[in-house]
Formats: C-alpha cells, sequence, structure tokens
C-alpha cells in the first residue's frame, strides 16, 4: 500500500502541499489521464480528407469551452449593456490572439509529443517548476469558482435554490466524472460537443426573440482605440480580454492533441498539426460567436431600451423575460449558463491531471482530483456568498477572471520558448513572424493583465 513517506518524485518526496489531502496512489482513470489515453484515437493515413478531419476534431472543442466559461459572461454582459455593440472588436481580437496561443499548443503537443506542464519538468530547476506548478493550480481553482458560480446562480434562476444551496449542490458534479470512468477520449468529446452546442442553440433561439441591429453589429467588428476612450471602456475591454485567455487551456491543449495516434515521420507530424489547427481554430471560431452572442444579445435587448447599467448575470437574467416578452427568453438563458458551467466541470478534471502528472509525474485517481479542486472552489464560494450576500456573484466572478489574467503570462512565456527552440522543434520552430506576434502579443496581454489587477486592487 502507498504512504505518504515513501511516495517519491525523482528522488524527492512529493511536495507538503499535494500530501494534506489524501493518500496518493500513483494510479488515473482514463479519459482523464493523460499517459493512459495517449495515441489512442487511431487516424489511418488512408481515411478521405473529411473523414480524417473528424478523427482529429476533438480536442479543440474542448479548449473552446474555457473560452465560454461562466466568467466570460459578466463581462460581455455589462460591455454589451453599456456600450452596446461597440466593443465587438475586443471580443474578436481576443479571440484571435487565444487561436494564435492555442496554435502553438498543438506544435508543442504533437511534434515533442510533451506537455506543456511536462516540458516545464524537464527544462526548468525545481524551484521553478514547484512555482509553476503552484500558479497553474491556482489558475485551476479560480476557473473552477466560476464553474461553482454559474452552475449556482443558473440552479437558483432556473429552480428558485438558494445561492449557497447552489453552491452546495454543484460538489455533486464529481458524480459526473465517476460515470465516466473507464470511457474513451472520444466519448468526453462527444459530451462537451453536447453542451456546447446547447449553448449555442439557446442563444440562436434568444436573438431571433431579440434581432439585433446587424448592420451596427457588422460595425462593432471593426476595431476603433476611439471607442475604447469612453469612461470605462478599456476597463471593461481588458477583462473581456482576461476572462477570454486562460493560462489552463496552454496546458489542456498540448496534452490532449495527443491522444490522436501520429506516425513518427515529419510527414505525418505536420499533417497532423495541419489538421488539429484546423479543429482549433474552427472551435475558437464558435466560441468567438458564443462570446460575441452575449454581447449582442445585451446590447439589443438592454442598450437599445435604455438599461445601460446591466452587470450582473442574474439581473440580465429577470430583465429578459419583460424586455422580450417571453419567459422562455429567461429559461434559456439559464440553461445556456448551466450548461456552461457543466462543460467545464470535465475539462477543469482534465487540466487538473494533466498538471499534476507533467509538474509532478504524479498520478491519482481522476474523482479525488475533482473533488479536491471543487473543495477549494467551494471555500471561496461559499465564503464570498456570506460577506457579499447573492449580489456578491459577479464581483467574485470578476475576481476570479483577475487571477487568470495574473497567471496568464507565466503560461505564455514557456510555450513561447519553447517553441521557438530548434533543438526541441526542429523544422517546426517559430520563426520570426510568428515569434514577433507571439512575444508581441505577451507583451501586450502581460502589460493590459497588470493594469488590470492593478486597478482591480486599487478600487479603481
Amino acid at each position: 500500500m502507498t504512504t505518504l513517506e515513501n511516495v517519491r518524485q525523482d528522488g524527492r518526496l512529493v511536495p507538503i502541499i499535494a500530501r494534506m489531502f489524501f493518500p496518493l496512489p500513483r494510479t488515473a482513470t482514463a479519459p482523464f489521464c493523460p499517459s493512459e489515453v495517449k495515441g489512442s484515437v487511431a487516424v489511418p493515413q488512408e481515411l478521405p480528407f473529411f473523414k480524417k478531419l473528424m478523427r482529429y476534431a476533438g480536442p479543440g472543442l474542448l479548449v473552446s469551452v474555457g473560452y465560454m466559461d461562466p466568467g466570460n459572461w459578466a463581462t460581455d454582459i455589462e460591455a454589451g449593456s453599456r456600450f452596446g455593440y461597440g466593443l465587438l472588436f475586443v471580443v474578436l481580437l481576443a479571440s484571435l490572439a487565444a487561436m494564435l496561443l492555442q496554435t502553438l499548443c498543438v506544435r508543442l503537443g504533437l511534434v515533442t509529443q510533451k506537455d506543456l506542464a511536462r516540458a516545464c519538468r524537464q527544462h526548468y530547476p525545481p524551484l521553478v517548476n514547484r512555482l509553476l506548478w503552484l500558479g497553474a493550480e491556482l489558475a485551476i481553482v479560480a476557473c473552477d469558482l466560476a464553474e461553482v458560480l454559474g452552475s449556482a446562480l443558473a440552479l437558483h434562476l432556473l429552480f428558485g435554490v438558494s445561492i449557497p444551496v447552489g453552491i452546495a449542490i454543484t460538489a455533486f458534479d464529481t458524480l459526473l466524472v465517476l460515470g465516466l470512468q473507464g470511457a474513451g477520449f472520444r466519448r468526453v468529446e462527444a459530451i462537451v460537443l453536447g453542451l456546447v452546442g446547447t449553448i449555442a442553440a439557446c442563444f440562436i433561439v434568444e436573438l431571433a426573440m431579440a434581432p439585433p441591429n446587424w448592420f451596427g453589429v457588422a460595425m462593432g467588428f471593426a476595431p476603433s482605440l476611439e471607442r475604447l476612450h469612453q469612461p470605462g471602456a478599456l476597463y471593461l475591454a481588458i477583462g473581456i480580454v482576461g476572462a477570454t485567455v486562460m493560462p489552463h487551456n496552454l496546458y489542456l491543449h498540448s496534452s490532449i492533441v495527443q491522444t490522436r495516434l501520429v506516425a513518427d515521420t515529419d510527414a505525418a507530424r505536420r499533417e497532423a498539426v495541419r489538421f488539429c489547427t484546423l479543429d482549433a481554430v474552427v472551435s475558437l471560431s464558435l466560441a468567438l460567436l458564443v462570446n460575441a452572442a452575449i454581447m449582442v444579445l445585451a446590447a439589443s435587448a438592454f442598450h437599445a431600451t435604455g438599461h445601460r447599467e446591466v452587470a450582473e448575470i442574474d439581473d440580465a437574467y429577470r430583465l429578459l423575460e419583460p424586455i422580450v416578452g417571453s419567459a422562455f427568453a429567461a429559461t434559456l438563458f439559464g440553461i445556456a449558463l448551466l450548461a456552461s458551467g457543466q462543460s467545464s466541470t470535465f475539462t477543469g478534471t482534465i487540466a487538473g491531471q494533466i498538471i499534476m502528472e507533467g509538474f509532478l509525474d504524479l498520478k491519482i485517481p481522476c474523482w479525488q482530483r475533482r473533488l479536491i479542486t471543487r473543495l477549494l472552489a467551494l471555500g471561496p464560494a461559499f465564503l464570498g456568498v456570506w460577506w457579499f450576500g447573492d449580489g456578491g456573484v459577479g464581483k467574485m466572478l470578476v475576481l476570479s477572471q483577475v487571477v487568470l489574467s495574473f497567471q496568464l503570462p507565466f503560461a505564455m512565456w514557456p510555450l513561447i520558448r519553447f517553441t521557438s527552440r530548434r533543438d526541441m522543434m526542429g523544422d517546426f520552430a517559430n520563426g520570426p513572424v510568428l515569434k514577433l506576434l507571439a512575444w508581441g502579443l505577451f507583451g501586450v496581454i502581460s502589460a493590459a493583465n497588470v493594469w488590470l489587477v492593478a486597478s482591480v486592487l486599487s478600487g479603481g
């Protein structure tokens, strides 16, 4: 039987932080354990183009969930109600930035056959590695906090349960993870596809019930620095970027692309990179449309009708019925919010397994990983509701996005460095143009996130 004293990693004891909670057997259960599902989806070379594309499709969809989770809703709703369609271009630019970063993750995972966390463990000294691990775990908990709050709020809006009761109910989503033990990775991808499809369908119907000014929507996608000069616009724009680009997705994507079995040749790797990049771009385009739909709905339902101070998700839910004239619109809104929170349950669990296995070379049963992450998120959720009341959900959602924003540069730096190293990537290393774009993006996001964190801490 494994004991705390004899569980070691590379001759060193596993950090005491990880050992506080439970015995740590070195086992995990597919489909959440990276090493168990690696190469589990075969892609025969003789398949025609479309069938081969369908075999590669899936990892990008799981990543896209993080770009439409409840943490994005608050910023999109406030931006739409206050500025109409004016900040849609920020959603577009943030999504393009995400596509660039996720493309780098695809290249790292498929070419080196290592995820970002494992690459960090192999190339950085132990102290740096442990600090990066702690930061990544903090990002996972912050993301899970948004899932807890979003799901609890959805249960409150749909069924009338109190926010604390809704938070408690979310603890039982571990049963969803237990139900998938032993299932294949494609099963998880299919479930997430169903949930993402539910979110998209809900907003398509809602936009049909509250039709926007499509010319105004088109103009909103045109970049304009002038719009950012409006009071509060720059703050919201940075919040949108911080809520869109998720640090844990960089670890997640670089691992789950390895579920596709790729031959050990440059030609096969090049084909896999091309297909997985297409999968990522299409999936993140869907996330872009969902985020844009949230902002467009807020603009057409609230901004255009004079309700320009709607900043909370629950306020948006309650106002939809009297403005649109149908209770069905509000119900669809709540269903989409619940689907958003639950779809993130699966990706959060997988990302947690990847980070733990990559940084620590440690495997634990997936339900334990899920339970620990959820328990760490439940504490702040209950404390925040007790301190701020039910109206504090929006404040805590924003706080979770600030934490994610602060962590993002620490995941971007090694990703760009590794994918630019020819000794690791060979002919797949980043070229001069890609390096310039990636480092420029790093500089912009880092500066924006520092400004956002400083503004929040100063009460600005």
